[in-house]
């Protein structure tokens, strides 16, 4: 069984319903609850079942909220969120003029990168910015929202398994950053 507790919200998952049920029997005993039945939202995270009982985790939502934030509604999409030659210089234009703007549309795009793993690298790039932001750290932000207009959908797909296995990997370029010269990194991990 597994639960995760966000200050007052719960998610209890298992593969027995039956199991769950006690649990929050158990619970009322001692607190007021209230069972919103199977996940559908949680802390701007869709939760979309499919009919084979996979789950679909997307923000479409919250990306919509950031566009609306930002000014960029209307935004053309972008194929990548970050262009490969790219380097970001921490100066060389004028200092942003909206430093809390920049700061909260970043911190937003910080917490995307649970649904949209691929901006990670670029969000890193335009954190390291977050104390002097400039006019072109702010280009490679709206860089970053561009490619989220064209995947706004897309999200991290479950599959139902009778065993436990994760797999992730990593391979970030840093080999590539010119500000901390770390060499090129490929991780891969599996827990089973």
């Amino acid at each position: 069984m597994m639960v995760l507790i966000y200050v007052d919200d719960i998610i209890i998952t298992r593969t027995s319903t039956s199991h769950i049920q006690a649990l929050i029997s158990c619970l009322r005993q001692h607190f007021a609850l209230k069972d919103m039945g199977r996940l559908y939202y949680f802390l701007g995270i869709k939760a979309s079942w499919t009919t084979n009982g996979d789950l679909h985790l997307s923000q479409t939502k919250y990306i919509k909220d950031l566009f609306n934030k930002s000014n960029m509604s209307s935004a053309r999409p972008q194929l990548s969120p970050m262009i490969s030659s790219t380097r970001i210089a921490q100066d060389g234009s004028t200092t942003f003029s909206d430093t809390s703007l920049y700061r909260s549309i970043v911190g937003s795009l910080q917490y995307l990168i649970l649904t949209c793993p691929e901006i990670s690298y670029s969000v890193n790039k335009v954190c390291q910015f977050m104390y002097n932001p400039q006019e072109h750290h702010w280009k490679s932000v709206k860089r970053i929202l561009r490619y989220l207009a064209g995947t706004i959908h897309h999200g991290l797909l479950l599959r139902k398994s009778p065993h436990l296995h994760i797999q992730a990997f990593a391979n970030a370029n840093w080999g590539l950053d010119l500000m901390t010269k770390n060499p090129p990194q490929a991780t891969q991990f599996t827990l089973e």
